[in-house]
């Protein structure tokens, strides 16, 4: 059975999740601006994309993240801009009408109460979703995973651990290897988790990576934000530690 998701604490959801946060913008932006305009093939327009870039605050695609790889930014070019657009119309908040995306009668709604939408947004999300660069077996393969891994990271992410460090706990045939030796020989494994759980969890607002003073290629340490404990209770939620055996 998986973990339910129920915001029960009194927390700033929209500053917490990039998830929700670009999601109320989105249709915020549509409702003031007489819609959201689409290109010839469909794709949010730069002028929206743009403007995406500078007001999501997205940790890791920020305006000037996104801009240092390009001169313009497309639709295609903003990755948590795809997720966004899939939930909003995945839940019926935006709807297309000719060359625009227009709020939905339900998307005004989710405009005055945001938090009332929180739990849909993020059980569909995390449990669900599937991301353009995944197959939608993994995703639903990972459905039995996902009580271990949110209980392992309860009491892991209080002081802050990395998807490596959640391979050696699952995998300590793995523990004795070098970093490098590690990187070759779970690779798969620390990608998986890397994009498959702790990413989710990051765009849903529960976890945060601090990369303070690292670089593009390093893995930071992954920490629980107030959203966590207002939306989940788990079984660990009393441990000190846990291990896998």
């Amino acid at each position: 059975m998986l973990p339910e998701i129920k915001l029960h604490g009194d927390v700033d959801v929209a500053a917490l999740s990039p998830l929700l946060r670009g999601m109320l913008l989105s249709v915020a932006y549509a409702d003031g601006e007489g819609g959201i305009g689409l290109t010839a093939t469909g794709a949010m327009n730069r002028k929206f994309v743009h403007w995406a870039a500078v007001h999501f605050l997205w940790p890791g695609f920020t305006a000037e993240d996104l801009y240092s790889m390009n001169k313009v930014l497309n639709e295609s070019d903003m990755p948590p801009l795809w997720v966004v657009r899939d939930m909003t119309r995945h839940l019926k908040l935006l709807r297309r009408k000719k060359d625009v995306l227009l709020p939905t009668r339900r998307g005004r709604e989710f405009l005055v109460n945001p938090q009332a939408f929180f739990d849909l947004v993020a059980t569909d999300y995390l449990y669900s979703y599937v991301h353009t660069t995944e197959r939608e077996e993994e995703v639903r393969a990972r459905l039995r995973w996902w009580r271990m891994f949110l209980n392992l990271l309860n009491i892991k992410a209080r002081e802050g651990c990395t998807p490596i460090d959640v391979v050696k706990i699952l995998y300590p045939d793995l523990a004795p290897l070098s970093d490098t030796e590690m990187t070759i020989e779970a690779w798969k494994l620390k990608s998986d988790l890397q994009y498959g759980v702790f990413r989710r969890l990051c765009w849903l607002g529960v976890l945060y990576e601090a990369r303070e003073g690292l670089s593009l290629l390093q893995n930071g340490a992954f920490h629980k934000t107030p959203l966590w404990p207002a939306c989940l209770q788990l079984e660990s939620d009393t441990q000190s530690d846990i291990g896998v055996h």
